[in-house]
């Protein structure tokens, strides 16, 4: 922030001004995102049963606002000095120093992000991509001050302004988007898609069928909660063990930490046509067809034979 505010003095541009301006938001908003995370990683306590992980989707909407408000301070300042332009120079040296400050914050950016993905923290990942975005916009404004340098066509300083700006109010959305979709509990369908898919590749013959799956995600802790349909003559320790293997087998593939909620039903007959379960003593039809486990079929609120 203090090196494009450098820049910015030295050069006079608005152009400049706008990478300057959106650092602030950074700074601010890291700060935010550095207490929500040390909050989310906080255990669970009696007010907070779920644990602490919902913050993270609070600090993604207040640096989408603030990035969001820094994006339309820089449209109108820019607008302004399309009709009152003001003189600039030392182009080179300032498109040097943001040249620099792009590489930086794009090295950070990609590790953030990275970090993000293998901490599963929404706030690590949405402030990598602002660097990121950070970055593409600093590699546009230093070709913009090489082609006002170039070209000494001084609007394009406040045009180009206007462009960046723009972006920056996209960026601002697609933040805010993400963090309200997390805060009403959008379904995430890749996750379930994930568990589907070891569920179904992994699936014993007692785990009749799957339904009513639902996914919520806490910060880096994934809420599952289900209904499986297992032989209606197995006792409790049974049922027990194959709830257990379940939890045990998505806690090790998904690739998230995963608190699982497993309602049990048991079986009724017109389940049997599709049950592979060997030597049933109260089978009364032969198994005629194998029903894939699919994201459509495992969400709906029923066995899968209604």
């Amino acid at each position: 922030m203090m090196a494009k505010f450098a820049a910015y003095f030295l050069t006079a541009s608005n152009f400049v001004l706008t990478d300057a301006a959106e650092s602030i938001v950074n700074v601010i908003a890291s700060s935010f995102a550095f207490f929500s995370i040390y909050l989310s990683s906080l255990p669970r306590d009696e007010n907070h049963p779920y644990g602490h992980g919902k913050v993270e989707y609070f600090s993604v909407f207040i640096e989408g606002a603030l990035i969001g408000i820094a994006g339309v301070i820089i449209i109108i300042k820019s607008a302004y000095s399309v009709f009152y332009p003001n003189i600039i120079h030392d182009l080179l040296i300032g498109a040097a120093i943001i040249g620099a400050t792009g590489v930086v914050n794009g090295a950070l950016g990609y590790y953030m992000i990275h970090k993000g993905k293998a901490l599963h923290s929404i706030t690590l990942d949405a402030d990598g991509r602002h660097l990121l975005a950070d970055m593409v916009t600093s590699s546009g404004l230093v070709v913009g001050l090489m082609l006002i340098h170039f070209t000494s066509i001084l609007w394009l300083d406040s045009a180009l302004s206007i462009l960046v700006g723009l972006y920056i109010i996209y960026s601002s959305y697609k933040l805010i988007r993400k963090s309200v979709a997390g805060l009403m509990d959008e379904a995430d369908f890749q996750v379930v898609r994930d568990v589907v898919k070891v569920l179904g590749h992994q699936r014993r013959d007692a785990w009749i069928d799957v339904h009513n799956l639902r996914a919520q995600k806490y910060g880096n802790e994934l809420h599952i909660d289900c209904h499986l349909t297992l032989p209606n003559y197995f006792d409790l320790n049974t049922v027990h063990t194959e709830v257990s293997l379940v939890d045990k087998m998505i806690n090790q593939e998904v690739g998230i930490k995963t608190e699982l909620f497993i309602h049990t039903d048991p079986c009724v007959p017109n389940c049997c046509h599709y049950c592979s379960m060997p030597n049933c003593p109260i089978r009364s039809e032969a198994q005629t067809e194998t029903i894939e486990w699919t994201l459509d079929l495992v969400v709906r609120n029923k066995k899968h034979f209604e």
